[in-house]
Parts: structure tokens; C-alpha cells; sequence
């Protein structure tokens, strides 16, 4: 399974959105600016997570997008399920041979276990660690 650009900058989105719970809306062409991505293309993200109860959209001059829960609260799993669809790293049928069917199966539990045990909350708080981590050093 590869996760496309759109499951990639949903996670962004919603990264960002966790960084700022609690602060008030925040503008997409903000996280486009310092993501340097396509505002244009997160707009077209936004709409699947507001409409699976992930966002919520505040209109007005200082609007923008609002977690709807609480990070910790919300999955990479929830997330990229919205925009990518099922977690399947094959498509098989009953046909197939039950060995590989097994292994398929395994995988895909595998990443699903993965994905819906890290939350915005633990990404945010590994981003921040992992900035707090490099050092720099100058002679």
C-alpha cells in the first residue's frame, strides 16, 4: 500500500491543526504557506475530513479550520481512511491461495494496528521532540 500525496497532506493538515487545538481557527493558506504546498490542493483535502467529522470550518475574517475532537482523540487511521480509502495492501479475493490470503491479512492488520495507535496528539508531540533534538553545533 502506498499512501498517496493526498493521505501525506491530510496528515499535515491535521498536524497543524493539532499544533493550534485551542487556539482558534487556523487558514489553510497558512499551512499551505509553511508547508509550502498547494492551497488550492488542500482545499480539495479539507472537504472529505469536514465532511467525516474530522474539521470543522469557521466562517468570517479570521476564520479557517478548527479540530472538531481533541488530538488525542483523532487516529493517522481516521484520517487516512477519509482520504485514501480502505487499508489493504493487496486486493484479493476467496480465491485466492489461503497462505498468501494469511500474509496479506497480516499485513494489513499490521499497518491498520499502526496507524489507528498513533494519534494526532503522538504526532505532534514526536514532531516537536525530534525539533528539539537536533542540535547545532558551530566552530
Amino acid at each position: 500500500m502506498k499512501i498517496s500525496t493526498k493521505g501525506r497532506y491530510g496528515l499535515t493538515i491535521m498536524m497543524e491543526l493539532a499544533a493550534k487545538f485551542g487556539e482558534g481557527p487556523t487558514s489553510l493558506k497558512s499551512i499551505a504557506e509553511k508547508n509550502q504546498l498547494s492551497e488550492h490542493y488542500l482545499e480539495q483535502l479539507i472537504a472529505p475530513l469536514r465532511n467525516a467529522g474530522l474539521v470543522k470550518s469557521i466562517r468570517g475574517a479570521y476564520g479557517g479550520y478548527i479540530l472538531s475532537r481533541e488530538p488525542a482523540s483523532i487516529t493517522a487511521g481516521d484520517v487516512i481512511r477519509v482520504l485514501e480509502g480502505p487499508i489493504s495492501p493487496v486486493d484479493f479475493t476467496e480465491e485466492d491461495d489461503p497462505a498468501k490470503r494469511d500474509l496479506w491479512l497480516r499485513i494489513r492488520d499490521s499497518i491498520a494496528e499502526v496507524l489507528d495507535s498513533t494519534t494526532l496528539d503522538n504526532l505532534i508531540n514526536f514532531q516537536e521532540q525530534s525539533a528539539a533534538d537536533n542540535y547545532m553545533f558551530y566552530i
